[in-house]
């Protein structure tokens, strides 16, 4: 996806479309994904958007990727890495690779940028 013009757009309350989520990847309870890319596109290898999840625990494999959270709050644990306690206004990095486990407490929504 590229976009055809600039833009802004006001984050809490941008419109997501549901993003699937494999059922291996949940731990417990029944978050579900929502999301919005925004600029970039594969072919670039690079994309950045709007990202949501509801409460519960999932795990991932990430990608390079910088991103801010708008809302809500989670606990990230990076296997043989840190722990990181995210919520509004922080700014968290992880690396390709990271294997990850989320908690998310509350519904948590951050504008990401990713290398893909």
């Amino acid at each position: 996806m590229s976009l055809a013009q600039s833009l802004a757009l006001h984050v809490p309350d941008a419109e997501l479309e549901a993003e699937p989520l494999d059922p291996q990847q949940i731990v417990s309870g029944n978050p579900t994904v929502t999301g919005k890319v925004l600029w970039g596109s594969e072919d670039s290898g690079q994309l950045g958007g709007i990202w949501q999840i509801t409460p519960g625990v999932v795990t991932d494999t990430e990608a390079d990727e910088m991103f801010v959270v708008v809302s809500g709050s989670a606990t990230v644990e990076v296997q043989d890495g840190p722990t990181l306690h995210l919520e509004p206004g922080d700014l968290a990095v992880l690396r390709e690779g990271d294997r990850t486990t989320w908690t998310v407490h509350e519904t948590l929504r951050k504008v990401y940028a990713v290398r893909v």
